[in-house]
């Protein structure tokens, strides 16, 4: 067999054997339904894995940066694997959207680096975040009760919560550099965002709004441990951590840094959908453009 043919065929079949099952961890060893996603020690120990780190930048290498802020419609179908599954009751316990990773892990304390803002300023708490995911309205009937001194009903008081299904967005804070050591242009993801409605609002017409940032290299030991489910192959699935990190959706600018405190698109180009998209697509291809010229002049 040709060199050339046989070094693509064992490179593979490497790949195929060393690739875990972890869709449906111990899925074909099973005896009970409870031992699935149960892992034995060899198994633990093969996919103790850690994302793959950051090589150090120096900043004497950085020709040339760019901050950009992105939105990723959860509508859009190639978004769908941060969205769903939005019921993990029914499913596997290995099968997680990725605001049910992050508010699981936020809960536990393994997540820490959590702020207010993408300029990571204000940390929160994590009893302040769960104030901003829930609502309590007090109905009319059981605001007469307070004034007449008597206790609320429970069926006058309406709790509202913010869940997987509630989530719409997702923004992401990222620089584009120019690593001239490399002599190549790089992304590195700083922050993300789960945006839903204002829970206090009761219309369909209530702003999105954001929840809370996340200084997303705090988080990628996290997200690397939960697998996005592979339509294609359940077998091989990918992690939260390599699907944002190789930028496996799609997005569109809403913001990039300037001198204007950071305007956002809409601020400059207001009530008109296709000019703010036209301008988003310029800011892309400036980005995009830079890399090319550097070898061009």
């Amino acid at each position: 067999m040709d060199s050339k043919v046989f070094l693509p065929v064992i490179l593979m079949l490497i790949l195929l054997v060393q690739a875990p099952l972890a869709a449906q961890s111990n899925l074909l060893n099973a005896r009970v339904p409870q031992d699935v996603a149960e892992l034995n020690e060899a198994q633990i120990a093969a996919n103790d894995e850690s994302p793959l780190a950051y090589g150090y930048v120096d900043d004497r290498d950085v020709l040339w940066s760019k901050t950009i802020w992105e939105i990723i419609d959860l509508d859009e179908r190639i978004n769908y694997p941060f969205y769903y599954p939005t019921d993990t009751f029914n499913l596997a316990k290995d099968r997680r959207s990725l605001f049910d990773v992050l508010k699981l892990n936020l809960g536990k304390g393994r997540v820490k680096e959590v702020y207010d803002s993408p300029y990571f300023n204000n940390k929160l708490t994590y009893e302040e975040i769960l104030e901003g995911l829930s609502f309590i309205d007090t109905l009319d009937l059981g605001i007469e009760q307070l004034n007449n001194g008597e206790p609320v009903s429970p069926e006058y008081i309406n709790r509202r919560r913010i869940t997987a299904a509630e989530i719409e967005q997702y923004r992401i804070k990222g620089t584009w550099y120019f690593d001239k050591r490399l002599g190549e242009l790089r992304y590195r993801l700083l922050g993300i965002c789960p945006v839903a409605k204002d829970i206090a609002s009761v219309t369909d017409e209530a702003e999105l709004v954001e929840l809370f940032w996340i200084w997303f290299p705090d988080a990628r030991e996290i997200l690397n441990k939960y697998k996005v489910f592979n339509a294609r192959n359940s077998s091989q699935p990918i992690t939260f951590d390599a699907m944002l990190n190789a930028r496996r959706f799609n997005s569109v600018i809403y913001k990039e840094e300037n001198v204007y405190e950071d305007r956002t698109i809409e601020n400059y180009i207001s009530k008109d959908a296709l000019r703010q998209l036209l301008e988003s697509e310029r800011i892309k291809s400036v980005i995009r453009d830079f890399e090319q010229d550097m070898w061009n002049n």
